[in-house]
This record gives C-alpha cells, sequence and structure tokens, in this order.
C-alpha cells in the first residue's frame, strides 16, 4: 500500500492515524503505518515530553507525528483562562449543573481535578507544545482547526517537518495549499470530532483536483481495506483514521461502559453537536448531546467558551460512567467497530480488504493478479 508520500516518508503502508493514545500511535508506526499522536490534552509541557520520550523509545526509530489544534479565528485573544472563564453566562452555568442534577451525577472528590481542559485549544498552549515537540524527531505536524500561523509552518520547514491541515471543503483546501501547507486532509461529514458538511466520497476528488500536485489524504468514514482502496481511487495519497483506534486493545478510554457503548453503536448512532467545544463535531449520541441541542435549552457558547464551560462536567460523566450521558467523539464508522483488536490486527485487516478491492478491481478491468 505505497504511494509517492509514503515512500517520502518511508512507511510501508499510507495509513495515517490520528489518536490521543501514545501506545496506539506508536504501535501504528510499528505496524508500517504513520502513527500522529494528538497533542490537544497536554496542557502541561512536561506531560507531552514525558510522552514523546516514550514514543521515541518505542517506535523503533520509524516516523512519527504530532497534532495539535490552533484555531483558524480566534474567539478570544490576549485573556487568561481566568477571564475567559468569566465570559461564561450564568444562564449556561445553570443548564449544566441542572442537566448533571437530573441524571445524578455525584461531584468530584474534594481535592481531585476536573482532569482534561479545553485551554489545549487556545493559540497558546498549542505554541508551548511546539516548543517542546520540535525538540524530537517528529516528521510531520498537522493542525486540525485549519492552517498554521505563517511562523509555525516555516519553523516547522526549518526544521525539516511537513505540515498538514485538516480541510472541510475545495475552497479550504485551496487556502492551505496558499498558506504553504504540504499534504491537505480531505476530511469529510461522515468523520468524527470537528467536521464540515461534504461526504467523503464528494470532497476527496474535489480536493484533490484543487491542490495538485500537492499530496492528499482521504479521512471519515474510513474503515476498511476496501475503502481505503476507494480513497487511493479517488486519487488520495493516503488514508487518515482516527475512530478505528478507539476500540483497539491499546487504546486507554479509561471506561468499560465507553467501550461497550462504542461497540455496540451502529453507524446512525452519531451526531454533529457543538456540545463539547462550540464547534461542529460528530461523537456519540447521547442524552448530552440532545440537552444541547434542544432548542429548548440556552444553546452551546463558541470555542474556547463551551469546552471551558463543560469541562468538569464532562470529567464527572466519565469519572461516574454515567451512561445515558457518556460519549465521545466517533465518526459513522463505529458501526463497524464491533470487536476489540490489537493495532497490528487492524492493520492486517485493513491491508487485507485492501487486496482484495485491488484484486476485484483487476478482475472487473479484466487483468491478472499480480
Amino acid at each position: 500500500m505505497k504511494t509517492e508520500l509514503s515512500r517520502t516518508l518511508g512507511i510501508e503502508h499510507a495509513i495515517f492515524g490520528f489518536t490521543p493514545f501514545p501506545a496506539v500511535a506508536a504501535a501504528l508506526t510499528r505496524a508500517g503505518g504513520f502513527g500522529v499522536l494528538g497533542a490537544v490534552r497536554y496542557t502541561a509541557p512536561d506531560d507531552l515530553a514525558r510522552d514523546l520520550d516514550w514514543m521515541q523509545e518505542h517506535t523503533d526509530g520509524l516516523p512519527y507525528g504530532l497534532d495539535v489544534v490552533m484555531p483558524a479565528k480566534k474567539a478570544v485573544e490576549g485573556v487568561t483562562e481566568a477571564e475567559i472563564e468569566a465570559m461564561i453566562p450564568e444562564e449556561h452555568r445553570a443548564f449544566v449543573r441542572a442537566t448533571l442534577a437530573k441524571h445524578g451525577v455525584p461531584e468530584l472528590a474534594e481535592g481531585e481535578a476536573s482532569g482534561w481542559r479545553i485551554t489545549g485549544w487556545m493559540e497558546q498552549v498549542a505554541r508551548s507544545q511546539l516548543d517542546v515537540a520540535f525538540g524530537y524527531p517528529i516528521r510531520l505536524l498537522a493542525n486540525a482547526l485549519g492552517s498554521p500561523p505563517p511562523d509555525v509552518v516555516a519553523r516547522a520547514h526549518d526544521h525539516g517537518v511537513l505540515v498538514a491541515a485538516l480541510a472541510g471543503s475545495a475552497r479550504h483546501a485551496r487556502h492551505h495549499a496558499d498558506a504553504g501547507i504540504d499534504i491537505v486532509v480531505a476530511q469529510g461529514y461522515e468523520a468524527g470530532g470537528h467536521t464540515g458538511e461534504i461526504a467523503s466520497m464528494v470532497l476527496t476528488p474535489e480536493v484533490v483536483d484543487a491542490v495538485s500536485p500537492l499530496p492528499v489524504l482521504a479521512a471519515g468514514g474510513i474503515g476498511s481495506g476496501e475503502q481505503i482502496a476507494a480513497g487511493l481511487a479517488l486519487g488520495a495519497q493516503g488514508v487518515w483514521l482516527g475512530s478505528i483506534w478507539l476500540t483497539t486493545t491499546e487504546a486507554e478510554l479509561h471506561s468499560r461502559a465507553l467501550t461497550d457503548k462504542l461497540l455496540a453503536a451502529g453507524s446512525g448512532d452519531t451526531v454533529r453537536s457543538r456540545a463539547l467545544t462550540g464547534k461542529p463535531a460528530r461523537q456519540l449520541r447521547t442524552e448530552w448531546t440532545d440537552a444541547w441541542d434542544d432548542p429548548a435549552g440556552p444553546g452551546p457558547l463558541p470555542m474556547p467558551l463551551q469546552g471551558l464551560l463543560v469541562a468538569e462536567a464532562v470529567s464527572r460523566i466519565q469519572r461516574y460512567e454515567v451512561e445515558p450521558l457518556l460519549g465521545t467523539p466517533v465518526g459513522q464508522i463505529v458501526g463497524r467497530m464491533n470487536s476489540e483488536r490489537s493495532v497490528q490486527q487492524v492493520v492486517d485487516d485493513l491491508t487485507r480488504g485492501f487486496e482484495k478491492a485491488v484484486d476485484r478491481i483487476n478482475r472487473i478491468a479484466g487483468r491478472s493478479a499480480q
């Protein structure tokens, strides 16, 4: 499963995997793909350095990358987290309290931290992450929310690091190309997390045409080798997979209840909602997303206010595994995620499916398999 891009990066399979879990990213790299570690949860530089040290020890000298979040448009700028929190209306705080009380969600124990904070969405935090990351031999820097600022692109290139950015339309993709981005990830409507409104089958060839000769990765709704073959047939030079790794044995969801919900979910059990971050993000549909999407409620706040508002609530829901409210960003491919497998097993299934698809097309075209 080699393309020009995979050869440039020295990887066996043109499978790029985004994940918040170092063990998953390292396992994918060892399996011949390209692991990309999500940095958004690392608000302390030392924590990121610790996990990048671990990646170095567990990737056998093979390439890997980092994904940061630097919003293309700033909701707020030049203020502290406390000042941002002060902007949150009391109506929204009351709505959170009422929703948690309705479902009997306990308070965190005294002194227990609320866990992951949305501050990772703020540009100054992403810049501190880069200060750490460029001290390691990362080969790729990806940005989930548009093109990074020009100085970040230049800095990455100075370190010999390729820069990728996600795009939900051909217009976005052309903007990335103009900004000096090296790789465009065409992320379709089916994808988990922040995503646009154009489906992958339509989006991928549009983006390929818009930015040629830049390499494009197909993303959104891909979880089988046959779908990888389809993405490459549409002109992509690889695929960008995220959701499929959530139910791998190396993933660290820390919640049996959430894993079970993912394994049981069908492809129709997700929704694009602003409930988590303030931007439309595909996630499991739950009573939490239903409450925020209800017209009778106050509605989500813009990023990063919504994330700050719900950070403790999400931590409490996860800590106590409150099943009706328990969810996670995930794509429509969740309908195929019906068993727990190792990362290596997933890659093996993907490559076998790819070979079957290529053989099938060769037979249709009247060519013998090579």
